[in-house]
């Protein structure tokens, strides 16, 4: 790791308020604000905002500047023009200090306490780079003796706290403009990287218009599992907070009967739009799930969540079944085997398979006694099946027995935790 050279940095804190030097010697005034030019350059502070008593602000193009210390900026000329505002700019002061962005390292929200910057030679000239911001205790002590004590003074006692930064280019600011997010040009690539669950956490620190950047930022099928994480009052406001279209696409991602759940809270119409913007099959199929009552089994289902054999099956035709649904295989735990009615007939632990040869009959792998509950049963009867015997799936038969979908372990925890 290569060693930083500690004279050629310069905290925001200290930044703000540094002298700024005509080339003759004369101190016109000092350092208020700077900002970045993120669509020229997404690192290279390119305005320095410059007041002084009796004076209007002014601003300082990069390329005006000739030198830049702890002790003060240093102009190579005198072209100094009034500041008018400038959207396309990110003022580190007012834009940054004490905003919330994501640690995707440390999976929460921090708060953007200091900036750290390098001092980088162009040619003859010097220029400030955004190097990282600092979301520890450093950074706030800085901020608590800024204009206290001399830059120097607080530098050496600083040197007992751990430092506690995020580089600049992982950073993640999450504001609910979307032209400041596009100024940003902020890639949310490493947060599609981190859990769900984590995801959820950090959605849960954040306020609500933050929540709703966060989600949109994300891809369809992870915001979708993000979603399912959240406390469900929370799942309710990133939804309504949603345009329709981009709703449906998260709900279509989503386990049939966690997006009825999600949807079964919205007000009917909110609902109905989200279900017109869906493809057909998924939106036909939740809106059955609407069918039930939320608390039965029908409503707590996945009407998808389940492999179904012929009960004369082998266990070589249950590998082909489950390599065509390989995206079940991480909550699959039970195949079941129906009757050339379609009618449930057993359940076989899918650990069964890996001890019994190829061509042995599914039926003789069976357990002894098959586990069901009518789409109709109430939830505490499906709550007490799961304690009473600790089985992980259960399944939902409809009026004629056939199978109409499993309830697991999970969507039981997940009502247990509603309640």
């Amino acid at each position: 790791m290569p060693v930083i050279d500690l004279e050629r940095l310069l905290y925001l804190t200290e930044l703000r308020g540094l002298p700024v030097i005509s080339p003759h010697g004369e101190r016109i005034g000092r350092v208020v604000e700077a900002a970045l030019a993120p669509t020229e350059h997404t690192r290279r502070v390119a305005r320095y905002l410059v007041g002084g008593r009796g004076r209007t602000r002014f601003s300082i193009r990069h390329d005006q500047v000739r030198s830049i210390s702890i002790a003060g900026i240093l102009l190579a000329d005198e072209l100094l023009v009034p500041y008018h505002h400038d959207e396309s700019l990110l003022l580190l002061c007012k834009d940054l200090l004490d905003q919330q962005i994501i640690d995707a390292n440390g999976r929460k929200v921090v708060r953007v306490t200091d900036m750290t910057l390098s001092i980088e030679k162009a040619g003859e000239r010097e220029e400030l780079w955004a190097l990282e911001v600092d979301v520890g205790v450093r950074g706030a002590f800085r901020r608590l003796f800024e204009g206290v004590a001399p830059p120097p003074l607080i530098r050496r006692f600083q040197e007992p706290i751990k430092p506690n930064s995020i580089p600049w280019e992982y950073c993640n600011l999450i504001e609910p403009d979307p032209l400041r997010r596009l100024k940003l040009r902020i890639s949310y690539d490493r947060l599609n990287q981190i859990h769900p669950a984590d995801l959820a956490d950090i959605v849960e620190d954040l306020p609500p218009a933050e929540r709703e950047a966060l989600i949109e930022s994300l891809d369809e099928e992870v915001a979708a599992e993000t979603l399912t994480e959240v406390e469900p009052k929370i799942q309710l406001d990133i939804l309504e907070s949603l345009d329709a279209d981009k709703a449906a696409d998260i709900l279509e991602e989503m386990a049939p009967d966690e997006a009825a759940d999600a949807l079964g809270e919205m007000a009917e119409e909110a609902s109905q739009e989200i279900l017109d913007d869906m493809e057909r099959a998924p939106a036909a199929e939740i809106g059955e799930l609407l069918e039930y009552e939320k608390d039965t089994a029908g409503g707590m289902m996945n009407p998808r969540g389940f492999v179904a054999l012929h009960q004369n099956a082998t266990v070589r035709d249950a590998i082909e079944a489950l390599r065509g649904n390989e995206e079940l295989l991480e909550s699959l735990n039970t195949l079941f085997l129906v009757d050339e009615e379609n009618r449930l007939a057993k359940a076989v632990p899918l650990a069964r398979l890996f001890v019994a040869p190829d061509a042995a009959p599914l039926a003789g792998l069976a357990l002894a006694e098959l586990l069901w509950v009518p789409v109709d049963a109430d939830g505490d009867r499906v709550i007490e099946l799961f304690d009473k015997y600790n089985v992980l799936t259960l399944a939902v038969v409809d009026e004629e027995e056939k199978l109409a979908g499993v309830i697991t372990a999970d969507d039981v925890i997940s009502v247990l935790r509603g309640r």
